[in-house]
């Protein structure tokens, strides 16, 4: 019961980062202008917003390797089961 509750505030906390994330770059969406480059181009985007976007790639590299690492768990306790024939 622990580790369910331990799993889902993990999840909870990193779907509320990706909350603040969409919210923190909502204003580069309302004040995007033509003239300044292409959409989602780091030359449209002003240093915070640059910041902002790069932490957002970052996190998603980070969420990537989380998991495949939980995958890698996940396929190493079955062919541990399916060794001793528990499966």
């Amino acid at each position: 019961m622990v580790e369910i509750v331990y799993w889902l505030s993990i999840i909870g906390a990193d779907i509320l980062v990706y909350i603040i994330f969409g919210v923190l770059l909502m204003g580069y969406e309302d004040s995007w202008d033509n003239s300044r480059g292409e959409f989602w181009s780091l030359r449209s985007m002003n240093l915070i917003e640059k910041v902002i976007y790069l932490s957002l790639q970052i996190w998603n590299l980070l969420n990537a390797i989380g998991i495949i690492f939980i995958i890698q768990k996940i396929y190493k306790r079955i062919k541990i089961l399916h060794s001793k024939n528990l499966i």
